[in-house]
């Protein structure tokens, strides 16, 4: 994992799919919209969690998709749960687990504990129990499906829709041009809390995203991976492009790649040169609307953000201080 970087990613792309792992845990049969890049990372991401796991699910689009009743496309136990509560009930779960384990009802190593939800179900109604989860350090791991606003609902804007693009809420007109506040910095959040794993990820890079995924369910205590989620229906692009607009994300920045682990920022895609915005706005319908003085400006700001974070990468300490509680207390 510490080797992987783009020119990697290069050698994996081209030579190692064969050697991933076959087994399918979120399988064919769903009903997910054509081109979804959220689909293809979940797969990806059940594949790194593996066998032994229950996960936890808000409602949002994946549930929607997946598990009509009476059919399943989840190979894992799977809980439906509110978009407001998953946190608390993989929390539960997790907890639960310790105690069969203390009484002698569970044998061997614990079943992992996920908990899923959509960039709406996490940044903005699950805020509150994934903090609380976070600050209490359940050992289980966080996946943010961000498609950038509220889409299986009609695609209402959420706090992590991007400056300037355009939702059913955030229409661009006479007096406005679209969405007005940046996109919520998740990661930074759960970094706040001082977990022991945060990282970013794209079906864009599906071995960047695997590893990341198989890193976080092994780490002890709790962790967080927010993974961009192309969404052609809500980004109004083409079904065929979703793979390439999550790598043209990282490409140019504004989504880029990194973890976070005891507080030490990693980049783990480097882009040999960083692209223009455009070419990562024009593909997409919800920034049609935009003009040169808007796009200048988001181009100045992710230029600045991503500064930034090279900045956070190459600093020789930690952002928080690992706290080591001695054994016995």
């Amino acid at each position: 994992m510490e080797k992987f970087g783009y020119a990697e990613s290069s050698k994996f792309d081209t030579y190692a799919s064969r050697m991933m792992p076959r087994d399918e845990f979120f399988t064919s049969g769903h009903r997910s919209c054509q081109g979804c890049g959220e689909a293809l990372a979940v797969r990806w991401a059940c594949k790194a969690i593996g066998k032994d796991a229950i996960i936890a699910h808000a409602t949002g689009c994946m549930e929607i998709v997946s598990s009509g009743m009476p059919q399943t496309a989840w190979m894992h136990p799977w809980i439906h749960v509110a978009f407001e509560n998953t946190s608390a009930v993989a929390s539960g779960i997790e907890a639960a687990l310790k105690v069969l384990k203390r009484k002698g009802k569970l044998k061997g190593p614990l079943p992992k504990v996920v908990a899923m939800g959509g960039d709406g179900g996490t940044s903005d109604i699950g805020l509150q129990s994934l903090s609380g989860a976070l600050e209490r350090g359940h050992n289980f791991t966080y996946i943010c499906w961000d498609n950038e606003a509220y889409m299986n609902t009609g695609i209402q804007r959420s706090s992590a829709t991007p400056f300037g693009a355009m939702t059913t809420t955030t229409p661009p007109g006479k007096r406005s041009f679209g969405q007005r506040t940046w996109k919520k910095d998740m990661v930074a959040i759960a970094v706040a809390h001082g977990i022991p794993y945060v990282a970013t990820a794209s079906p864009g890079y599906l071995f960047d995203l695997y590893f990341k995924v198989k890193k976080a369910v092994e780490t002890p205590g709790p962790a967080y991976i927010n993974i961009l989620s192309v969404c052609p229906t809500g980004w109004r692009s083409a079904t065929d492009l979703s793979v390439r607009l999550a790598r043209l994300a990282t490409e140019t920045a504004v989504f880029p790649l990194f973890e976070v682990v005891d507080g030490k920022y990693r980049l783990t895609v480097e882009p040999p040169k960083i692209r223009p915005i455009r070419d990562y706005l024009k593909p997409q319908g919800r920034f049609r609307h935009l003009r040169d003085p808007e796009v200048e400006f988001i181009q100045k700001t992710v230029r600045a953000k991503y500064e930034l974070l090279l900045e956070k990468c190459q600093a020789p300490f930690p952002e928080f201080s690992p706290v080591h509680v001695p054994e016995g207390i």
